[in-house]
């Protein structure tokens, strides 16, 4: 088991839960499609599986380390060795360049300096961005090469979970299609655990599994139910 959640409660004012999760667990390679309305608490959920976030209650299990246990230095020591994260709008440092952004996540993790850049070369070669872009301010790439970037990026460290939040929001068609097939073939190549958001439900057919949030959390109408019930 990569992932097991229990009795998982995170709310941002302290009032009515945003997440109510009784149960929630991932095989290690498989592949997530995660769906859910707006607001829903998608992005509070990866947020909360990358140890960004901590709840107030219950249990975050990954790869047999339990997050909710650690301090915010050990989770992010843990993110940088485990943790591959895709941000919807890709969070490149501006000023860097395309290699160097590659190279950040690997500011926290085990390897050397020497092994990253040899990892970075591949990915981004594998990725098929020019190498005449490599040494480019990342302000300066169009999105789809910011795009290759930031997969480069989350996959340097070869992690054991990938997390993407909305990565083809800002891409055409085409350049959504192609991103997809290479998301799904490096998650293949390094049996990574892949948990994917989108409102876009055609990415849905790349997934073999698909959970729908509304579906995991138990619904505040129930708790004050039970609630009652037991008053």
């Amino acid at each position: 088991m990569s992932i097991s959640l229990n009795d998982l409660i995170f709310s941002y004012d302290q009032t009515a839960p945003l997440l109510n999760i009784p149960s929630w667990e991932i095989e290690q390679g498989e592949k997530v499609f995660l769906k859910g309305a707006s607001g829903s608490g998608k992005s509070t959920l990866l947020q909360l599986l990358a140890g960004l976030l901590s709840p107030q209650s219950g249990h975050i299990n990954v790869f047999g380390t339990q997050l909710d246990a650690l301090s915010q230095r050990q989770r992010d020591r843990f993110r940088a060795e485990n943790i591959g994260y895709i941000f919807q709008q890709f969070n490149l440092i501006p000023y860097l360049s395309a290699f160097d952004n590659v190279l950040l996540s690997g500011e926290f993790g085990k390897s050397n300096k020497q092994e990253n850049q040899s990892r970075a070369r591949e990915l981004l070669t594998q990725l098929q961005l020019p190498e005449s872009t490599w040494q480019q301010q990342g302000r300066i790439l169009s999105i789809g090469q910011q795009q290759r970037v930031a997969i480069a990026r989350a996959l340097l460290s070869s992690p054991k979970l990938l997390i993407a939040d909305e990565p083809t929001s800002a891409l055409d068609e085409d350049n959504r299609d192609a991103f997809m097939r290479t998301l799904m073939e490096l998650a293949d190549t390094q049996n990574s655990t892949l948990i994917f958001v989108s409102h876009d439900a055609r990415l849905a057919d790349y997934f073999d599994r698909r959970d729908n949030l509304s579906d995991l959390c138990q619904s505040q109408s129930r708790l004050n139910e039970e609630r009652h019930n037991v008053l």
